[in-house]
């Protein structure tokens, strides 16, 4: 009898991964939480309601208008049971957070289709969240498999920058019996693109592969409409001997064959979840291997990640970055006033050449309204006139991002909700 190897098949995407699904945990519950929010919707300035429909099952579903857009969406009130784990990974939450969160039983489901700008459908669905239940006390996103803490919610909706495109996907290390390590991603479908992967990582190693991933996959969300994932490479970063990162990635179908032997993240594992649209990242170590299309795998540069590589940020990262440290100034400015912080503050430093700039921190030492004094902290690359202890004056508008070292945490404009739990 001759033996056939199973042919590896895509599956469909699952209803999260077609569309986004936030579940937004109220502090209180009563008969009509549904259509009050639904008449606070209607009340909204924002978002323009243009049919509700009331379905025979508890849901209700609305035409809406936002930004000169049209969405579908849906809400409806369900059972929920917060994974303890999902209170221990990045974002922070206080005791009492995590009490209310794991006793919760209910909460209000909303459900929508991306649209083309995933941040900026993703920041409606936030919007829509604190408009439906003003009250809440977190958000379970199971899109991306991420708990997302009320204070965070808050400021993220209300704030006129889009979220950062890495607020949409959570990146997840499992570990199997010989420390080897599989990251894969939750919450990239939603957005139109492939879930991504990093096979036969290890525990040494699986960080800077962590940080590769991490770094694609916003380059994928903000580049979406130029970027074929399978079949173009992107040059994402720097090893420390200068030599260059280039990204590509294939099918999980076809990225299984580049590995002989794999006790993680194989087919058998694939046969309840991880098997619809996600593929494996490889790279390209020259020109001549992307000219024929010769894969290496991430672990080919493990010895020159060194302790930090340098990865690229998109140019619409940056400028996101750059709005919202500004808007969130007032951070810096109350920060300061507590002797025991140290603060540092990113500027964008003229070059030579017209429009580009070097970034680099500064110690900041003195704030006079919307101007500052900093200490230079390193010695830039490409301003040969200035030297690591030069002091001097800029405006907000020179800033590109900050820190706040306090004496328990590190706070930047993207979790300055930590601030307010000191």
């Amino acid at each position: 009898m001759f033996g056939f190897k199973k042919k590896l098949t895509e599956s469909p995407l699952a209803y999260w991964e077609e569309k986004s699904y936030m579940m937004v945990v109220p502090k209180d519950i009563d008969d009509d939480i549904l259509k009050n929010g639904a008449k606070r919707l209607e009340k909204s300035k924002e978002i323009i309601v243009n049919k509700t429909n009331f379905g025979i099952n508890g849901t209700i579903e609305m035409d809406i208008t936002y930004e000169d857009e049209d969405y579908s969406i849906g809400f409806f009130l369900g059972e929920i049971n917060v994974p303890d784990y999902y209170l221990h990974r990045n974002m922070f939450f206080t005791e009492e957070e995590k009490e209310e969160l794991l006793a919760a039983r209910k909460a209000i489901t909303i459900f929508m289709k991306f649209r083309d700008d995933a941040k900026k459908s993703y920041h409606l669905q936030l919007k829509l969240a604190t408009t439906l239940v003003p009250d809440l006390i977190g958000i379970l996103d199971e899109s991306a498999e991420k708990m997302l803490p009320k204070k965070w919610v808050s400021m993220a909706a209300s704030s006129k920058v889009l979220p950062s495109s890495k607020d949409l996907f959570c990146v997840q290390a499992v570990q199997g019996d010989d420390q080897k390590v599989w990251l894969h991603t939750h919450g990239l479908c939603r957005c139109g693109i492939t879930e991504l992967e990093i096979l036969d990582s290890d525990q040494e190693h699986y960080q800077q592969h962590y940080n590769l991933l991490n770094t694609y996959a916003m380059y994928l969300i903000d580049k979406k409409d130029k970027v074929d994932s399978i079949r173009d490479s992107v040059y994402i970063g720097r090893l420390i001997n200068g030599y260059p990162v280039v990204v590509t990635c294939r099918s999980w179908v076809d990225g299984l064959g580049e590995y002989k032997k794999l006790n993680l993240g194989n087919a058998k594992d694939r046969e309840n979840g991880h098997n619809s649209k996600t593929s494996i990242l490889f790279l390209y170590q020259s020109e001549e291997d992307e000219n024929n299309q010769v894969l290496s795998k991430v672990s080919v540069y493990d010895k020159l990640w060194g302790d930090n590589p340098l990865f690229f940020f998109s140019d619409e990262e940056t400028i996101r970055m750059s709005d919202l440290a500004r808007e969130r100034f007032d951070y810096v400015k109350e920060g300061f006033k507590d002797k025991e912080n140290e603060i540092l503050i990113k500027v964008a430093l003229p070059l030579k050449e017209e429009g580009n700039f070097e970034h680099i921190w500064f110690e900041l030492l003195e704030i006079k309204g919307k101007k500052f004094k900093g200490k230079l902290t390193q010695e830039p690359y490409d301003v040969p006139d200035m030297h690591t202890g030069d002091e001097a004056w800029y405006t907000i508008d020179d800033i590109t991002d900050w820190i706040i070292y306090t004496p328990t945490v590190a706070v930047s404009p993207g979790n300055a909700y930590l601030l307010d739990n000191e």
